[in-house]
């Protein structure tokens, strides 16, 4: 990517301006890393900003893990993850295919409605939808949080999806009628898979705001078998700051963090260029 600057003095102030931002990004990450692996006496003795001492202690990883049952709570957080995704991602596709393809009355009010939407806080809805889900007996539940995260994300991936539906040609839908395809057909097996730099671009993005949702999943699930990991996380600061294992605390924040870092480096570049691809169109 070309940045345009051709004076030594701009790009010097650019790239420093870089420096102290990923310095600035990396640093927590780093600082949680090495806490991560003191024991409680280094903490205990007002260092925890030191470096820790040999040997590391690995072993926190593996203490959080097993005693207090991460492997469950990140089966839970990884199949909401995936059918919150999974299901935002198909009723977003779809409303943004009819916005953009179909022109009927009051279509784009309905579009304005659903990006207006999208500054109103979410957590506004908290109390309405735990007494909705509550008489619908969904609390406590993978399939009540899915609809209530899928339902989160509805409006941004239309307002992605929208922009490369509408870039799409008409001819290739003239030519599915031609061929017998039904609506359904001609939006899955043809519109659908052209689409697909914005649909990851909304995956990647939904993937990583779902993952770390803490609020919503705090209010509408009191059950500890069935927390997500930041809600357990939380119950865990609670519980470790009074039992001085700092330690073990950072462990579980980096078992959390890993998966979307790793997913955020991995996509990044596609998560810039189909927000771009999606405005541009």
């Amino acid at each position: 990517m070309k940045l345009g600057l051709r004076n030594p003095a701009a790009k010097t102030i650019f790239y420093a301006i870089l420096l102290v931002w990923s310095l600035a990004v990396l640093y927590p990450l780093a600082w949680t890393l090495l806490d991560a692996l003191k024991n409680n006496a280094q903490f205990l003795a007002n260092a925890p900003w030191a470096l820790p001492k040999l040997p590391l202690l690995w072993s926190n990883f593996s203490y959080v893990w097993d005693k207090y049952n991460f492997d469950a709570y990140f089966v839970n957080s990884l199949v909401i993850t995936a059918g919150s995704t999974a299901l935002g991602l198909l009723l977003s596709a779809s409303t943004a295919y009819v916005l953009a393809r179909y022109s009927f009355k009051g279509s784009g009010l309905l579009y304005l409605f659903y990006i207006a939407s999208m500054m109103v806080p979410f957590v506004l809805a908290l109390i309405p939808l735990f007494f909705l889900l509550n008489s619908l007996h969904l609390i406590n539940t993978w399939f009540g949080l899915i609809l209530v995260y899928a339902s989160s994300v509805l409006a941004f991936g239309v307002f992605v999806l929208v922009g490369f539906f509408k870039s799409l040609p008409k001819e290739l839908e003239e030519s599915a009628v031609i061929d017998g395809a039904s609506y359904y057909g001609t939006f899955f097996r043809i519109m659908l898979p052209l689409s697909q730099p914005g649909l990851v671009t909304v995956a990647i993005i939904n993937v990583l705001n779902i993952w770390n949702e803490y609020v919503v999943g705090t209010v509408l699930i009191n059950d500890p078998k069935q927390y997500t990991l930041p809600v357990e996380i939380g119950v865990l600061q609670a519980e470790m700051q009074y039992r001085t294992e700092w330690g073990p605390l950072f462990a579980a924040l980096l078992i959390t963090i890993i998966p979307v870092l790793v997913v955020y480096i991995l996509f990044q570049r596609k998560i810039a260029s189909g927000i771009t691809a999606g405005a541009v169109k």
